[in-house]
């Protein structure tokens, strides 16, 4: 591919501070290296404080004058969300926020507050964490879907999965949700006449610690898959130009360029029609205050 958004399309970011969700690994981690080098703030935000000195080491490795810090979050505990964007609130605003952690099909597992994992991790606690934080993000919101929403479904009638579990099923839904949410809030940052602008994003198929949920055989085909797929490296390429790109406007969504959106460099992505169905987003909205308790106001 000539053309798109690639890590060296990012400009210099010195004085903006940009808070990353699930940065110690994969995508995030990349992200974050990136921006660094760019002179950015980095807040690390993550569940596991041990894993993010190691990843912000790493960064400082390659970047000896980073500027990062931590946050601990864990968007599997609604109540910890909640104390994690107190947090947040009480220190210098933020230019942009960067909702990039996830879980991929791993077995059926639950949230504290009893959510299938998948829905809870990558949606609700999402949902939470911006809901709460939106008024002190002064320029974007970003919030990361997938190719596997074109086939999700949203489902409310069974959200532990108590009834049934198919990973690949809650996991296109999850991916659903998080971009049915993006478009739904970019439009109420738009009606409430907010700067802030939601844009979304899709790494399309990068070879990330997600990964290690999938069946033995198709893990084991990996290596010979890989000359088709994004590295990690690559896959941020979307989200650096979701959170970065001068050209972007609220309510876009990127991914690669490449055949069927699974690789190549970044640029415009196709959302599914259930994913910009306004009444479909609304709906979600409604479900997630009441799921979450969390109230974004707008």
């Amino acid at each position: 591919m000539s053309s798109g958004f690639m890590a060296d399309d990012v400009s210099a970011q010195n004085g903006r501070t940009f808070l990353v969700t699930g940065a110690n690994a994969g995508l995030g981690f990349e992200v974050s290296k990136i921006l660094a080098a760019r002179g950015a703030h980095v807040i690390v935000a993550c569940r596991d404080a041990a894993k993010a000195g190691a990843a912000m080491d790493r960064i400082c490795t390659d970047v000896p004058d980073a500027r990062l810090s931590f946050q601990p979050l864990d968007l599997a505990d609604l109540d910890q969300v909640k104390e994690a964007a107190a947090a947040v609130r009480a220190g210098p605003r933020i230019d942009v926020l960067v909702n990039n952690a996830g879980v991929m099909v791993p077995p059926r597992m639950l949230t504290k507050q009893g959510y299938e994992l998948q829905f809870g991790v990558n949606h609700l606690g999402t949902f939470a964490f911006t809901g709460l934080v939106h008024g002190h993000v002064d320029d974007r919101i970003v919030i990361t879907g997938s190719i596997a929403h074109k086939s999700g479904e949203m489902d409310y009638s069974d959200l532990s999965a108590s009834r049934s579990y198919h990973n690949w099923a809650r996991y296109q839904m999850s991916k659903l949700a998080n971009l049915l949410h993006m478009f739904e809030l970019d439009r109420r940052l738009g009606a409430a006449g907010r700067a802030t602008q939601a844009i979304g994003c899709h790494p399309g198929v990068a070879l990330t610690e997600l990964q290690r949920h999938l069946p033995w055989p198709l893990r084991a085909m990996t290596p010979l898959a890989t000359p088709f797929f994004n590295s990690a490296a690559q896959g941020a390429w979307p989200t650096l130009q979701a959170a970065t790109g001068a050209h972007v406007q609220g309510g876009d969504y990127l991914g690669p360029q490449g055949l069927g959106e699974v690789s190549g460099r970044s640029g415009p992505a196709r959302a599914s029609r259930a994913a910009r169905d306004p009444k479909l987003a609304r709906e979600l909205w409604e479900r997630s205050v009441d799921l979450t308790g969390v109230d974004p106001g707008i």
